[in-house]
């Protein structure tokens, strides 16, 4: 696995751990705490940042929203009890096919 992706799967497993957490202890046990719906409108609010980043900051704001959008999509994606090799695994099926063929299969 590249060493990138060891980033991913190190963050998962401390996103894991800290779900355990007292909440006054971890923001991580925080969110689970307060429920999906907090979840979900946090990582909302974290691709809005990315995308105002992406079109009005500078390289480094985006590479910083970009991060925040990670981190919040594995947070829910555990409380999902969706483990970031389950998407990896989705990709790699996808990977090879074209995105307008995947879309148009998506919507049959």
């Amino acid at each position: 696995m590249p060493l990138r992706m060891d980033t991913l799967h190190r963050l998962e497993d401390t996103i894991n751990q800290r779900r355990k957490a007292a909440p006054d202890e971890s923001y991580v046990a925080q969110l689970n705490a307060r429920g999906l719906p907090v979840m979900a409108r946090k990582l909302g609010e974290e691709a809005v940042e990315t995308v105002t980043a992406a079109l009005a900051g500078d390289r480094q704001e985006l590479v910083g929203e970009a991060a925040d959008l990670l981190f919040h999509l594995l947070v829910l994606l555990g409380a999902k009890d969706i483990a970031l090799a389950d998407v990896l695994a989705e990709l790699d099926r996808r990977e090879g096919t074209s995105g307008l063929d995947e879309k148009a299969a998506r919507s049959r």
